[in-house]
């Protein structure tokens, strides 16, 4: 099972990295050490995709968000993505999205974009893993602007898990697909004044503008955040498929931390803010605070 799992996650890993580049059942067969029949046979049982399907999918969210963030023309957008024709680009994007992607590109809407969630890295949030050593946890004041935050509410969820199973995975990729002010969506334990009745204290979300008056998805809602004194947390970068003791890590050190010896004291007014677990920049969270004697 293991060596199987490990396989998967390598042909994800290539398709990642060389996503702007031809990819052939013969390429992921050679980094899965498996024949291409059998290596086709697993990745669309660990992903629920055809490896064709994969990448389709993962080139044309990727393109979604070139169109969004950058000046570029369809085609340039269409060939740097592996796509052999504008107009296969344009039939394609329109089936995954539902929008044309010229028209897109002068307004984006948000859209559900494909996530390829590393499958070992869902086995290793089921199983756990043991890290067998301390590691540093670094922390730095920040502070955040008055904003609004696009989110979509759970029922009972008070973590990631349970958020999921509720909610389901594919909102953080609609989410992706919303211009943040803070440049990626976000997780957040709400305070009961920002919840409504029977919904989750956890929810997904994106940061955007105080006076973001566009439009938001069918089944979100917009609430309103007032200015906040933070105190990030940082863990060191981890292996990815060691993200849940990442996260325990530093939520160990959260619960041991005395913000007075900063000058402030936890602020249960705003909410507790969780950024995606990525192991090249360790794992963070965002604690609300306020200076001592000013609540």
């Amino acid at each position: 099972m293991e060596e199987q799992l490990k396989a998967v996650q390598c042909m994800q890993d290539y398709i990642e990295t060389h996503i702007e580049e031809t990819i052939t059942l013969a390429d992921l067969a050679k980094v899965s050490f498996f024949s291409p029949w059998y290596a086709y046979r697993l990745f669309k049982a660990y992903t629920n995709y055809t490896p064709a399907d994969y990448i389709r999918r993962l080139r044309l969210s990727k393109s979604a968000l070139r169109l969004r963030d950058g000046n570029f023309r369809v085609i340039d957008v269409a060939f740097d993505l592996g796509f052999q024709s504008a107009d296969g680009y344009q039939r394609a994007f329109y089936r995954e999205f539902g929008c044309n992607p010229g028209e897109y590109a002068k307004n984006p809407v948000p859209l559900y974009l494909f996530t390829p969630y590393g499958v070992i890295y869902k086995q290793a949030g089921k199983e756990g893993r043991n890290m067998g050593e301390v590691k540093n946890v670094f922390i730095q004041a920040v502070k955040k602007p008055e904003r609004k935050v696009i989110i979509k509410r759970g029922k009972e969820a008070e973590d990631y898990f349970q958020y999921c199973e509720e909610v389901g995975c594919d909102v953080w990729g609609l989410l992706t697909s919303i211009r943040s002010i803070s440049g990626e969506p976000v997780c957040m334990w709400l305070p009961d004044k920002y919840r409504n009745p029977e919904t989750s204290k956890y929810v997904q979300g994106v940061e955007v503008s105080a006076g973001y008056q566009e439009s938001v998805p069918d089944g979100f809602e917009l609430i309103s955040l007032p200015e906040a004194d933070y105190l990030l947390f940082q863990g060191e970068p981890f292996l990815e498929e060691d993200y849940c003791q990442a996260i325990e890590d530093v939520q160990q050190a959260i619960q041991k931390f005395d913000p007075s010896t900063r000058g402030y004291e936890w602020d249960d007014e705003n909410p507790r803010i969780q950024l995606e677990p990525i192991g090249s920049r360790g794992y963070m969270e965002l604690m609300p605070v306020s200076p001592v004697g000013k609540k």
